[in-house]
């Protein structure tokens, strides 16, 4: 099933439906002069696509949703835990050299670093490293924690959180990579375990796959 590109009859169903809605399924075929069998299948694409509501005894009504307002509810209900990838994690102890050779042997564009609990403690990107090898000092020499962006200054997600709400959190933040991270405690207050990442490109794939309904 595609949301966005329809048959000819599914478009004429749609039409009709916006006109004279509510109506039956009998009364759609008997327009089309075809069997209720024959537009079943129709019917029901159109309807768990969101197009059409259906209510029994009453008959189909359009939903009023264009493909892209589909396409984005759809993607309200696409779960993080579902599409997330594997952390690159680093230590906090850790020098730039060692993030610069982990950012290209992963071939990744950011990094999560943790500190010695096993907790997120901050993020290093591409433009942090970059940044520190243009300084005069070794990069052997500098500590990844002298560079990195700390808590609670780095924007993670849950793995109940939709596609949709960290695709906006990558554009409003203008980041290309989000922590996916559990809640757990680190004595009286509340830290983050580094559990999977989501990227411009997970995003990417997912939003082709709810569009296509098929699996990237």
């Amino acid at each position: 099933m595609n949301i966005i590109e329809l048959t000819k009859r599914q478009d004429i169903i749609l039409e009709i439906v916006k006109n004279e809605g509510p109506i039956t399924g009998e009364q759609i075929a008997e327009k089309l002069n075809l069997t209720r069998a024959t537009l079943r299948p129709d019917l029901a694409i159109l309807t768990m696509a969101g197009y059409l509501d259906a209510r029994p005894r009453v008959g189909y009504f359009y939903s009023g949703k264009s493909g892209p307002q589909l396409l984005g509810d759809l993607a309200r209900k696409k779960l993080v835990k579902d599409f997330k990838a594997l952390p690159v994690i680093i230590k906090e102890s850790s020098s730039v050299y060692d993030a610069v050779c982990t950012l290209f042997l992963e071939d990744v564009g950011t990094l999560y670093v943790s500190n010695d609990q096993g907790h997120l403690a901050g993020v290093v990107s591409r433009k942090d490293l970059l940044r520190a090898m243009l300084g005069k000092q070794k990069i052997e020499d500098i500590p990844v924690n002298i560079i990195m962006s700390r808590m609670p200054n780095i924007v993670v997600c849950f793995l109940e959180d939709s596609i949709y709400e960290v695709a906006k959190k990558l554009i409003n933040n203008q980041i290309d990579s989000i922590p996916v991270v559990r809640e757990v405690k680190a004595g009286d207050r509340q830290a983050y375990e580094i559990i999977g990442r989501v990227t411009k490109t997970t995003v990417t794939k997912a939003f082709v796959e709810i569009a296509g309904d098929q699996p990237v």
